[in-house]
């Protein structure tokens, strides 16, 4: 009876935090899609993290995830999600997997996810999670996330969670022409940008600074290896 009471404690405790997460570091910022939100107000953030930072699951800022890899500030998941501005039932490559949140919250925005991670035990991790905790829709791959990802081509949206050093060719190719890819682009000075492919080329818009781990991988190799569901 005890560790039923203390569990129901835990669900409202995270509940609530999860509330006041999107309320002071979404709303007040500028996050206006419904979409965003409500994905945001559904997906347990603190089932993606290690559980020795559970108790900041919903903190204003980045936490470490293991291999030297975080999962991102709330408002950074949120922004790229929005700017991406998908729709339900499109199709969206996800470069870099990490914890597996941005996942679950691009399915509960209606996504169908191919998404990538270059780190297996991440893969491996995430997928596990994303697995037990009912999350549909989904193809995984391990690999180089520089490449992208031929076979599943083109994509309504492309969302990289790693820092390269340029902005990867092979992206640009395979999305849909009016498609959009978000990216953090640099080595030390990072800057969020909104690239819309179009019939003549590409617009770049520059959106913010930002600081990401960088993209590991980087051959262009030709094409990821077959994925799994």
């Amino acid at each position: 009876m005890a560790a039923d009471n203390k569990m129901r404690s835990d669900t409202a405790s995270f509940s609530r935090k999860r509330w006041e997460m999107v309320e002071h570091q979404l709303i007040e910022r500028g996050i206006r899609s419904r979409n965003v939100i409500d994905a945001f107000l559904k997906v347990p953030r603190h089932e993606f993290v290690s559980p020795d930072t559970i108790d900041s699951a919903y903190y204003d800022g980045p936490l470490p995830i293991g291999c030297e890899q975080t999962i991102s500030q709330p408002y950074i998941v949120a922004l790229m999600a929005e700017l991406a501005n998908l729709k339900s039932g499109e199709k969206v490559l996800e470069v870099g997997t990490g914890s597996g949140y941005q996942t679950a919250i691009l399915v509960e925005m209606g996504c169908r996810v191919y998404t990538i991670e270059i780190i297996e035990e991440l893969a491996r991790k995430a997928r596990e999670k994303l697995e037990s905790l009912g999350y549909e829709n989904i193809t995984y791959e391990i690999g180089d996330g520089h490449a992208g990802w031929e076979e599943h081509a083109p994509f309504d949206a492309i969302i990289v969670t790693a820092a390269p050093d340029h902005i990867p060719t092979k992206l640009i190719e395979q999305l849909k022409v009016h498609g959009k890819l978000v990216i953090p682009v640099g080595e030390l000075d990072q800057e969020l940008l909104l690239i819309t492919k179009t019939e003549k080329g590409v617009d770049i818009k520059n959106v913010t600074p930002v600081r990401f781990v960088s993209m590991k991988g980087g051959d262009e190799m030709s094409g990821s290896g077959k994925g799994t569901k």
